[in-house]
């Protein structure tokens, strides 16, 4: 008790009363930098020296910059206020800063005091980088801010309040190359908006509730993301006139149609996932179904311009559509599209008619996960040469067998042997593909040389509950394969027959009801072993395996203590 009482008062001694703030660690500090980030300030640190360039401020509780706090700082060309209290900026203290270049209030409170605050803003002739993010700061007091910064080249607005764009907003930042907009709720950009931006290069309008985007003029762009808004029309302005515009995000909108490009740009990136669009095709009976809701729509009737346009497309994002049709002569003009997804939409066939003049694509990925996909023609591989991944999970396909590895190279002959009761698509002699995902197609029965002249390295076979793999299924990989997957398939050890696969290093087998592995093992060199929820007591004989192991998950068996010795 009497040590307790001796205690007390230097614990209650050591409060911080309310007019004291508890001392703060001390800054990192070098000659021209300082960073005092999360210190717990409430005010401008002193005695910082002279000639400092750099200084960080952020995550602090400093609620105002005055002019007798900032002693020194006539050399500040970098300053961070981001995540404090901040809701007061005086004139003298930026005067005290004619060499300032870039300056971040993110997160603060500056919708308080902005007049006061845009007037002190009017000193910041030099500012190139402004953040004024997460403010709570509305469309009028946005454009006060800036209304006199001609210096500006890169500014951040998002997270804001801002409902709409005013037309003088950005007359007399004509030099800005970088503008964020995003996570405000504009769904109004008045005309002329961005007519004084004649060197805007990156625009960022995502997370904003904007209807309709029609007479897009911003030749000189070249990223525009417009995600996660509402909208339900994309066009620009007609025209020859080029456009530069290399990276185009519509995703998560309300498109119903294929979006209006310009006539020549250099688009090399569009995103069009999570939309509405029913087809790719000019003239689709599906465009008469939708309600027009907008005039500027009625000239667009359900048409798309020549995809010659796309002729720059490196990757294109369709996944997350109403697509029930792959319409191969969609692609027909895309000779520079590398990766495609179609993922998560409606597919059930592949328009029946191959490429013509003997035009290749040059597609390097493509994801059809997700679909409704029963069948694929032979002559769709045999279109895309190039191929090097295909993901075809979660659709209904089977694969077919080939009668032997010679016949096999004969895409055009009867080689094929379908599948018990259903059509099926041919995997063998492929010899550009590498990667592989056939997951979740209720295979049943993998039937014998399946993937023989498919040098494959990747093979995912999982989620095909009771799949049956016949002496022979796998054969023709065992030089090449590096990864399968079997996980979740209700597999016993009957039903897992493997060859030699001498390249295997990642093994998938979890999620099965094996009692023993694959007696084929023994000379894979695995890195990676997953066995988790099968029937297994013990691994027995781990082959040449137990020293080029890695890892390897074991969880969810009935490991029999006296038949440990495999761990060894």
């Amino acid at each position: 008790g009497w040590f307790l009482l001796c205690l007390l008062p230097s614990i209650l001694g050591a409060r911080a009363s309310p007019e004291t703030k508890p001392s703060s660690p001390p800054c990192q500090q070098s000659p021209t930098k300082v960073s005092c980030k999360g210190v717990g300030l409430w005010k401008f640190p002193k005695e910082l020296g002279q000639g400092i360039k750099y200084l960080e401020l952020s995550n602090n509780f400093i609620q105002n910059l005055s002019g007798s706090d900032m002693p020194g700082f006539g050399q500040l060309e970098y300053l961070d206020v981001c995540f404090n209290q901040l809701e007061a900026v005086s004139a003298a203290t930026l005067a005290r800063l004619p060499r300032l270049r870039s300056l971040l209030l993110g997160s603060n409170h500056l919708d308080r005091n902005y007049v006061a605050n845009g007037e002190a803003f009017h000193l910041l002739r030099s500012i190139e980088v402004l953040d004024l993010s997460v403010n709570n700061l509305e469309s009028h007091m946005a454009s006060w801010y800036i209304s006199n910064l001609t210096s500006l080249r890169v500014l951040d607005l998002s997270g804001n309040a801002m409902t709409k764009l005013l037309a003088g907003t950005f007359r007399n930042s004509p030099g800005l190359r970088q503008l964020d907009l995003s996570n405000n709720y504009i769904m109004e950009i008045q005309e002329g908006a961005f007519e004084p931006l004649e060197q805007l290069e990156v625009l960022n309008l995502a997370l904003n509730s904007l209807h309709c985007v029609s007479g897009f003029s911003l030749t000189q762009l070249r990223v525009l993301n417009l995600s996660h808004n509402a909208l339900e029309l994309f066009s620009s302005e007609e025209g020859a006139e080029r456009y530069l515009l290399r990276v185009l995000d519509l995703s998560h909108n309300r498109l119903l149609s294929f979006p209006e490009l310009p006539r020549a740009h250099d688009l090399t990136h569009l995103n069009l996932s999570n939309n509405l669009i029913a087809s790719l095709l000019p003239g689709s009976p599906h465009a008469r179904e939708f309600v027009v809701l907008y005039k500027e729509m009625q000239r667009f009737n359900g048409t798309v311009r020549p995809v010659a346009a796309l002729t720059h497309v490196a990757d294109l994002d369709l996944s997350d559509n109403r697509l029930e049709l792959f319409p191969f002569s969609f692609f027909h003009g895309l000779g520079s599209l590398h990766s495609l997804s179609l993922a998560r939409n409606c597919l059930q066939e592949v328009a029946r008619e191959p490429v013509s003049n003997g035009t290749e694509l040059s597609l390097r990925s493509l994801d059809l996960r997700s679909n409704a996909l029963r069948v694929l023609p032979h002559w769709f591989f045999e279109s895309l040469p190039h191929l090097g991944s295909v993901d075809l999970g979660s659709n209904s396909l089977q694969p077919c067998e080939s009668r032997g590895s010679d016949q096999g190279r004969d895409l055009g002959g009867d080689s094929d042997t379908p599948a018990p009761g259903d059509a099926c698509t041919p995997f063998h002699s492929l010899p550009g593909l590498r990667r592989l995902s056939l997951s979740q197609n209720n295979i049943s029965r993998l039937q014998p040389h399946a993937f023989t002249h498919t040098p494959l390295l990747s093979l995912d076979l999982s989620g095909n509950r009771d799949l049956s793999m016949a002496a022979g299924a796998l054969g023709g990989l065992e030089l090449s394969l590096q990864e399968l997957s079997l996980r979740d398939n209700g597999m016993d050890e009957g039903q897992a027959a493997l060859p030699c696969l001498g390249a295997l290093r990642v093994l998938d087998l979890s999620g099965n009801h094996l009692s023993l592995l694959p007696a084929g093992l023994s000379c894979s060199p695995l890195e990676r072993l997953d066995v988790r929820d099968n029937n297994l007591q013990s691994l027995g004989r781990v082959g040449s395996w137990s020293r080029s192991l890695r890892a390897v998950s074991l969880a969810g068996n009935p490991w029999s203590c006296c038949s440990l010795g495999w761990l060894d």
